[in-house]
């Protein structure tokens, strides 16, 4: 478990337009490494502005699967925009709907 008063040993902060997120290595008593990720969010109820949290914790032995399906992941969204935003398929999805499956 984390300890309130521990120290980042190093971290980065990511800037996206309402979500910051926090990416923070840490230490455990025993010195092993892991990560925190923290997503804070800017949220107003009742004209008062406040901040949303959710955090995850990475631990040393789940670094390597974690990276591979995050890169899985990331590396399939590009396949996919990249497909959608193709002039063929944008064509051929503009024309899908002048056809009907008795015609084709």
């Amino acid at each position: 478990m984390e300890r309130e008063n521990q120290q980042a040993i190093y971290s980065k902060v990511v800037r996206a337009g309402k979500r910051t997120y926090f990416f923070d290595v840490k230490s455990t008593k025993g010195n092993d490494l892991y990560l925190t990720v923290t997503e804070s969010k800017k949220t107003t109820e009742d004209g008062r502005e406040n901040f949303e949290k959710h955090k995850i914790f990475l631990y040393k032995e789940d670094f390597d699967k974690f990276q591979n399906g995050l890169e899985d992941v990331i590396t399939k969204i590009k396949e996919m925009k990249a497909a959608y935003e193709s002039p063929t398929i944008q064509h051929v999805s503009s024309m899908a709907g002048s056809f009907t499956f008795e015609e084709l």
